[in-house]
């Protein structure tokens, strides 16, 4: 099992693009993207400083630019990267690039996004002084009682001894006077404190534009850094790359559904090192491959063979299916169970773990094709349980 996952914020360093721009063919797409964000990101890849690429609306765009243009070096065929890709996911703004390497918006939807996430999250930070700080280490609990004593969010939740807090200066200068037994306090150099309330007007923003915004669903599963969950309904991965500018992102909860999946190899896009570093602390046994420069891709390609599968979503377009969120225990609504036809949004049943119990509904609707699961039965994320034919179709 292949995971494809994309970094955020933070991960961009001076001149990393100029081993990728010496290709011909990179560098025409990448422009091109460049274009479309209305700005100069060769500029900010080769030439510019550390301040500049750190500048929010700058380093977004960045971003998610360099991992569509890689994916595509990576994969030449794209079509045929579906039948080996297991999962997608991407931290914070990398979740717009996983969106579209999923095929739920297309690259120059998601360029529009990222450009204007990036404009409206710079515009949300500069109206109160915040930040955020990168707690490493500690007990758990002692860590996330800390924050909270503070008035602080754990804004990124990064699996084991990974937690950071974000919010005022104030506050982060509290927390650095109380801070957690047995951890280390690194302030993060970022413009605002992202993924908190701070960030509402934000959502706002992006809210309003994403209503305009055509989606299809995805062609494999994306893992939502809101909670973990496999979602495989395109306008609730749109619903939901706008919610999380203000919603703490839990990576950790995305690792344990890789887990749950069965990943054996986790390949990051460029530019990596910051997430398969988590994954090798919290997946013990899966491989990791950082893609950082065009040098790796055949090795990155041999990766890509050794893990790829399927994620089993294979569609015509005359069919719909039904996904599991979560692991867990299937159970079907009645109502459903006794109907040929569902209607869009009907309830379909849910899925119970230990954790929570999470609502599943035929998002698009139709007649009912087949059952795949039985009332009962164990399932995994990602995991068709209901065949549909969409109403209307030839």
């Amino acid at each position: 099992m292949l995971v494809i996952v994309a970094p955020g914020q933070g991960a961009q360093t001076p001149g990393f693009l100029t081993p990728w721009l010496e290709d011909p063919a990179f560098a025409r797409r990448f422009e091109w993207l460049s274009t479309v964000a209305g700005l100069d990101l060769v500029h900010y890849g080769t030439e510019a400083d550390a301040d500049a690429i750190r500048a929010t609306e700058v380093a977004q765009p960045l971003l998610v630019a360099t991992g569509l243009v890689a994916a595509l070096e990576l994969f030449p065929h794209p079509s045929d990267a579906f039948e080996r890709i297991g999962a997608v996911a991407g931290h914070s703004v990398g979740e717009i690039g996983a969106a579209a390497g999923a095929r739920v918006i297309t690259a120059e939807q998601a360029m529009v996004l990222v450009r204007e996430r990036g404009r409206a999250m710079a515009s949300a930070a500069a109206a109160t002084p915040t930040g955020m700080t990168a707690v490493l280490g500690g007990e758990r609990e002692e860590v996330l009682a800390a924050i909270e004593a503070q008035g602080l969010t754990p804004a990124n939740d990064n699996g084991p001894g990974q937690v950071v807090a974000a919010g005022t200066m104030e506050q982060l200068a509290a927390l650095k006077d109380a801070p957690p037994a047995k951890a280390r306090l690194v302030p993060l150099p970022v413009a605002g404190a992202f993924h908190t309330h701070h960030m509402a007007p934000a959502v706002e923003h992006l809210g309003a534009l994403a209503r305009s915004v055509s989606t299809h669903d995805p062609r494999t599963r994306v893992i939502s850094n809101r909670d973990g969950q496999v979602v495989h309904d395109g306008r609730e991965v749109l619903r939901r790359l706008v919610g999380q500018i203000a919603h703490p992102v839990r990576w950790d909860l995305c690792l344990e559904t890789m887990e749950d999946l069965g990943v054996t190899g986790i390949l990051e896009m460029p530019p990596a090192g910051t997430l398969t570093g988590i994954a090798k602390r919290a997946l013990k046994g899966v491989e990791t491959f950082a893609l950082k420069t065009p040098d790796q891709l055949d090795d990155a390609r041999a990766f890509v063979d050794k893990h790829g599968e399927s994620a089993g979503l294979d569609l015509t377009p005359t069919w719909r299916v039904v996904v599991s969120p979560a692991k867990g225990t299937f159970h079907r609504d009645e109502t459903a169970g006794a109907s040929s036809v569902l209607s869009a949004g009907a309830a379909v049943g849910d899925v119970a773990s230990s954790r929570d119990r999470v609502s599943i509904t035929a998002a698009h609707g139709g007649q009912v094709v087949e059952w795949l699961v039985e009332d009962g039965d164990l399932v995994s994320p990602g995991q068709p349980l209901l065949r549909l034919h969409p109403e209307g179709a030839a």
